[in-house]
């Protein structure tokens, strides 16, 4: 069995879809005009058979006319003018059963053509005849009443046949009208049938490129990238699969980058809160109010650089799926309370009050992940909240699990940063405070962490807060709830 050969290129398959789908059209067109034209002739033609029949008829019986007029007036005069006025007659019918010879031979009708002429020409020789009778003039002159009812007869036959004819053209428009329908309602489903065919060809790898590039896009280096289809969209797909083993070069070169140096980053740092931890302890001595105040200062930042660091170890274990979840059951309102006790140097410095509306929810989760995401999510509203602003922490249960929500009287998120904000390294137009800078991974641990869980996490516009407002929802499928307790209550 043969095999199909399909096009090799994009512009081939292209090339060939569209011959596939004009050919049948120009086939339908050429049909069309042949036919046309072939009607157009018949037409030209039978309209111009019948002028001329319709002529040559009025000349053939005004012939028979005059050679009954002609004869009756040799009849009574015998002279040698109208004997030659009645040769006359006979010579001009014969011509014009001559002219109308093509019609009669297309009708059939020669027979009758040449019993006329051989009627009118016995008319004549007997006239002719220099010792004819009266009896015989007489019968010779009465043959031309038959000739004239024979001459009707042929001219009748003539016309039957032009009408005959012009049938036959209005069936065959008919027909070609009806052929050309059929054509019509062939060739559009047809032709559909064909472009959605080539359609499906040429999508079908169109879309797998514009799969493998969203899964790039979005950092889905895992899954290797096969585009089947013409030769260049499969070259295409290549460079796509190479440029993803790059990428995913690129990403564990720069993970295990991250993990040395956050390794590297955390022995010297161990050291400085150590000694810091000695001085505010007195081992080393007593120190005054503005010692101390320095110490508190050092400490606070030392406890800001090992959150940042442990944020880097983080994000490297996420993006490596080194990490796994271990779940325990403990209170939200206890872990909630010892984030915000860590923070309350930086919540002091800025003079910010922060509001707790903590239900008693005992939840089942990873208790490490969780504080680091409230952690992230406290030192990211301290660091954009205003002295003397607020931040307003909620965490209640709902029928599929429980909803922690942070909420604070900054500035906000600008419209166009919102979709952003959770991609790694990223960092928006707005001034931080703080005296350490963020790294732009938070949020991008917060949102893994949570999708560890299942949950969620968003950035919400309710109106209620002038600033950021997260909401965060994690599935549970055991939880108990007490009463609520508000932080002031």
């Amino acid at each position: 069995m043969m095999k199909i050969r399909r096009p090799r290129s994009l512009n081939g398959l292209i090339l060939v879809g569209f011959g596939l789908v004009t050919l049948p059209l120009l086939v339908a067109v050429v049909w069309a005009l042949v036919n046309l034209d072939r009607l157009a002739a018949q037409s030209e033609e039978l309209v111009n058979s019948g002028r001329t029949a319709a002529e040559n008829n009025r000349r053939l019986t005004e012939q028979v006319g005059a050679l009954d007029r002609h004869a009756r007036q040799y009849q009574v005069l015998r002279n040698a003018d109208g004997l030659q006025l009645v040769q006359q007659d006979v010579a001009a019918l014969e011509r014009v059963l001559n002219d109308m010879q093509p019609l009669t031979e297309r009708a059939l009708a020669v027979p009758q053509s040449q019993s006329i002429a051989r009627a009118a020409r016995r008319v004549v020789n007997t006239l002719a005849t220099p010792e004819v009778t009266a009896g015989e003039l007489q019968s010779a002159v009465d043959e031309i009443g038959p000739l004239r009812q024979q001459v009707a007869e042929f001219t009748n036959g003539l016309t039957r046949y032009v009408d005959q004819m012009l049938s036959e053209l209005q069936a065959s428009t008919r027909r070609a009208q009806q052929v050309s329908a059929w054509q019509v309602a062939a060739l559009v489903p047809g032709t559909l049938i064909l472009v959605l065919f080539f359609i499906l060809l040429v999508a079908k790898p169109i879309r797998q490129l514009d799969s493998a590039i969203s899964q790039l896009g979005q950092s889905g280096f895992a899954k290797p990238i096969e585009v089947k289809g013409p030769t260049d969209l499969q070259r295409l797909g290549r460079q796509l699969e190479w440029l993803r083993l790059r990428l995913l070069e690129l990403a564990q070169e720069k993970n295990r980058f991250l993990r040395h140096m956050s390794h590297e980053l955390k022995t010297p740092l161990a050291n400085i809160r150590e000694g810091t931890e000695l001085l505010l302890d007195g081992t080393v001595g007593p120190l005054d109010t503005p010692q101390r105040e320095v110490t508190d200062i050092l400490r606070m930042n030392g406890l800001k650089l090992q959150q940042l660091i442990e944020n880097l170890l983080s994000f490297s274990a996420w993006q490596t799926k080194t990490e796994v979840l271990t779940l325990s059951d403990f209170p939200v309102r206890e872990l909630v309370i010892s984030v915000a006790k860590a923070q309350r140097l930086a919540l002091k410095a800025a003079n910010i009050q922060l509001k707790l509306e903590i239900d008693e929810l005992t939840v089942n989760a990873d208790r490490e992940k969780i504080r680091t995401v409230l952690d992230n999510l406290m030192s990211n509203a301290i660091k954009f909240t205003p002295r003397e602003g607020l931040i307003t922490v909620r965490a209640f249960a709902t029928k599929a699990g429980f909803v922690l929500e942070f909420g604070d009287t900054g500035p906000g998120i600008p419209d166009d940063e919102s979709p952003r904000i959770f991609e790694a390294f990223f960092q928006g137009r707005r001034e931080q405070g703080g005296q350490v800078a963020g790294t732009g991974i938070g949020l991008s641990v917060v949102l893994e962490c949570i999708q560890a869980h299942q949950g969620t996490v968003e950035l919400v516009n309710t109106g209620e807060f002038p600033g950021a407002h997260f909401r965060i929802e994690i599935p549970q499928r055991r939880m108990t709830q007490k009463h609520k307790l508000a932080a002031n209550g």
